[in-house]
């Protein structure tokens, strides 16, 4: 498809350029996908701040990688796939070759690279993507909950590795995409689930959708409250959805003997954490790292979302124009009653799913 079309190009660290660039050409073996919404991602900030050194070296960029869209058009060697198909897709590109890939951890790819981190993304009318990426989107999935399977897939590769058993008890730090986190610790069976944060509009909202208990962390200590609630023991596993040294901090002084850390939320490369080695000999603590969602969670992400299993809409507090991307990048991080936000090419005008 020839043509121009409109995106915001990160050109430089803090400054998105919303204008006119070519529609990305396809080749036999890629689709091209009309966007529809593209949800705005914490990593998102990083790259627009710089925080993540891979992805600044990406720029000038097309970032954005929550998308959910049609297809536009098809290479020649794509498979099932027509013009018109409500589509999302696997956005990690990975090279099948290197020693991770073939022992079955492509997260880990020596040449690993995501769609709209790493290569150019759904901020922008068109994004292509490898056809063998592209997972249908069913009927009973709105185009609104589509746009939110990506970051259900990361959310469910560190439930994955969580590994939570039926009865046991979680605490999930952050009230963000945590809260997601926690519908699915309580899904998997832990009781009870417990959720910490410091803004008392998202605690609500953990607390309506899923949360046996929330912690406000301004008004009690998140540790010695756990500690409480489990009867002095602490918590059985303990994620960490912030992406802050201190509550990586608090989650291992919360968890229980033998219980077990979730790492998901990302540091800056020079935030360090200070953990004492000894309970990882003596308490049998354990740590475990999860970074993105791939391949097979896609599917499984869409099967939640169809069968009502999970429900992201009470996450998705508004729907924003594409060239409104750079102010609301901002505004995220000042109004905490955005929680996830979808920018959408296809309208001019904002709508909000929260009272003012």
């Amino acid at each position: 498809m020839k043509g121009m079309m409109k995106a915001q190009v990160l050109e430089r660290i803090r400054h998105y350029e919303y204008k006119e660039v070519p529609i990305p050409e396809i080749n036999d073996d890629e689709v091209l996908v009309k966007v529809k919404y593209c949800g705005i991602c914490g990593s998102d900030w990083g790259s627009y701040t710089g925080k993540y050194a891979d992805e600044v070296e990406c720029i000038p960029l097309i970032t954005g990688h929550e998308v959910y869209g049609t297809v536009a058009e098809v290479g020649k060697n794509a498979q099932g796939i027509n013009v018109g198909d409500r589509v999302t897709y696997d956005i990690c590109i990975t090279c099948g070759t290197c020693y991770h890939c073939r022992i079955g951890q492509p997260l880990l790819c020596s040449n690993f690279k995501q769609i709209g981190i790493h290569t150019d993304g759904g901020f922008a009318e068109y994004v292509k993507v490898p056809w063998k990426n592209i997972y249908h989107v069913p009927d009973e999935v709105t185009d609104e909950q589509a746009a939110f399977v990506e970051p259900l897939t990361a959310c469910l590769n560190a439930s994955h590795k969580m590994e939570c058993e039926i009865g046991r008890s979680v605490v999930v730090i952050g009230a963000g995409l945590g809260i997601m986190h926690a519908q699915l610790a309580k899904l998997r069976g832990a009781a009870p689930v417990i959720v910490t944060d410091a803004d008392p509009y998202r605690l609500e909202i953990a607390k309506k959708v899923c949360a046996d208990y929330v912690i406000n962390v301004r008004e009690k200590d998140p540790v010695e409250e756990v500690m409480r609630l489990t009867g002095g023991i602490g918590a059985d596993f303990v994620l960490e959805a912030v992406g802050n040294s201190k509550t990586y901090e608090q989650a291992f002084k919360m968890v229980r003997k033998g219980g077990k850390v979730e790492a998901f939320g990302i540091c800056a490369e020079d935030d360090f954490a200070s953990l004492p080695p000894v309970e990882f000999v003596t308490s049998e603590k354990k740590i475990s790292g999860s970074c993105a969602g791939i391949s097979y969670d896609w599917a499984d992400a869409l099967n939640l979302i169809r069968y009502k299993r999970v429900d992201p809409m009470p996450l998705i507090s508004a729907i924003v124009p594409l060239e409104q991307l750079e102010e609301t990048v901002n505004e995220i991080r000042t109004n905490h009653k955005l929680i996830k936000v979808l920018v959408s090419p296809q309208t001019h005008e904002r709508v909000n799913f929260y009272e003012d």
